[in-house]
Formats: structure tokens, sequence, C-alpha cells
């Protein structure tokens, strides 16, 4: 049987990831519009066709970030969603190269998916692309003290608390306070 190429950057057990593309628009946006209860008041991914293409552009366009989609790669059982549904996403943002190799990550997981472990099996796909073929030696994570699952995720990958950052942020109308979680290839390595 001749080999196929994956259309995923890396694939685990149940999810694949993949960059960002124009045509995820549709599905991107209306998970977005499902999942605002899920993301209020933590994130604001976009939902519209306007601000996905222009969102999108920057992932696929700067050089200083990497969007990935976590993919779900088939029917789960009783959950009725098909090879490559989104399940959400991971960006790393302000990628800095040189004696630094560092990004800083953002993600959000969609309403179907949450609590399923898909974003952590993403998430555990993501850093080792981090790791592997970008060389980055240091991924960071920047979080709302409040926002317990995003912690949650940040810590069953491995990453470490390094400290609190006031008003860091401006989210939802105002600065907001960080939580600063991170990880390097040697921990990953060592761990």
């Amino acid at each position: 049987m001749p080999h196929t190429a994956s259309r995923y950057l890396a694939e685990g057990p149940r999810v694949g990831i993949r960059h960002f593309t124009y045509d995820d628009g549709p599905e991107f946006t209306a998970r977005a519009r499902e999942s605002k209860d899920l993301h209020h008041p933590w994130l604001f991914p976009p939902d519209s066709a306007d601000a996905y293409t222009a969102y999108a552009g920057r992932l696929i366009e700067d050089p200083t970030k990497a969007g990935f989609l976590v993919c779900e790669k088939g029917a789960e059982q009783g959950g009725g969603h098909g090879d490559g549904v989104l399940a959400g996403f991971i960006n790393i943002n302000n990628i800095v190269e040189g004696g630094f190799l560092c990004g800083a990550l953002g993600y959000g997981a969609f309403a179907h998916a949450a609590g399923r472990g898909l974003m952590k099996e993403g998430l555990e796909l993501v850093i080792g692309y981090a790791f592997g073929p970008m060389r980055l030696h240091r991924l960071e994570i920047n979080v709302q003290p409040g926002n317990a699952a995003s912690i949650a995720l940040a810590r069953s990958c491995g990453f470490r608390l390094e400290g609190y950052s006031p008003q860091m942020l401006f989210i939802d109308g105002a600065w907001r306070d960080h939580e600063r979680w991170a990880l390097t290839a040697e921990m990953r390595t060592s761990g």
C-alpha cells in the first residue's frame, strides 16, 4: 500500500496540528461564535470573515508569529465529529531569534472540544514542533490568574510559574494582570 503524506505538521492519537489557511475562515468563525461563553472574558478570537482574514493574515505572513490549528482526527465515540474538525488553536507570537529563541503562546479550545484532552494533546504537539523544527529554546504563556482551565493546561504540559505581571495586557477594555509560565527545551528533555 503506498504511503500518503500527512496533512499535519505533527500528529498524536486523536489530533493533528497544521498551519492556518484563509480557507479555514468559515469553520473557525462558526466555532468561535459557538464558543463565546467558554472564551469570555479571557479570549476573543475572530468571529467574522473580515476579522478572520486579518487575524489569519498576521499568522501566515508575519515571521514573528506561527499559528496552529488543532484538528480532531476522526470521530470520537458519541462525539459525532469527523476528521479534521477544528478543536482549537495555538499561536506562537513574538518569536525572537538570535540568543533568545523564544515565543509566547496563546491558545483556545472550541466549546465542543473543551474538557476532552484534545488541547493538551495539541499543545504537546506544538511544543514538540517549536523545540524541534522551529528550533526555539523557550516558550512562555501569560495567563490571567482567574483562568483556571488555561493554567491547568500550562501546568499539565510542564510549564513552570515564573512570576506575576500586573496590568500586562489590554483585554476586554482593561489592563489585566497575568501570571507568567515558561518551558525550556531542557526542561522538556529532562522531564
